[in-house]
């Protein structure tokens, strides 16, 4: 079950360290707009439900402190190989094609402990700054 900050889901950017406080400035620049996760992994198995446009989330740091607080915009479940250069560039990290999110993100899950292939859903959720 993920963490609640003033009644809000907690949303943690990455993994701790580097990475987290990297794409959480990403976010509080307004440069990084949308973030990955799945279905199978941060969903089903933390026994979570999904977001839903409107609602608000507790961006939080790599201590845990909330930074910001972000509105969903938009939610799409989508097989990893039909992950849109739209919805990679909305990341804001930096990819230079959608072949680069996907090796990326690859890379990121296993080191997580999950092999995804074609056919793994992927959560595409799109966000917005409310507040920082």
């Amino acid at each position: 079950m993920w963490g609640r900050i003033d009644g809000l889901r907690v949303l943690e950017l990455g993994a701790p360290g580097e990475m987290r406080r990297q794409l959480t400035d990403l976010t509080l620049a307004g440069v990084k707009r949308a973030t990955a996760g799945l279905l199978e992994l941060d969903y089903h198995a933390e026994n979570e439900p999904l977001e839903h446009v409107g609602e608000r989330l507790a961006l939080v740091d790599d201590s845990g402190a909330k930074v910001a607080e972000l509105e969903v915009v938009d939610v799409q479940l989508v097989p990893f190989a039909e992950v849109t250069w739209e919805f990679a560039e909305a990341e804001g990290e930096g990819f230079r094609s959608v072949d680069h999110w996907r090796d990326a993100h690859r890379r990121y899950w296993a080191a997580e402990g999950h092999e995804v292939d074609a056919s793994t859903t992927v959560v595409c959720l799109h966000y917005r700054l409310v507040s920082d």
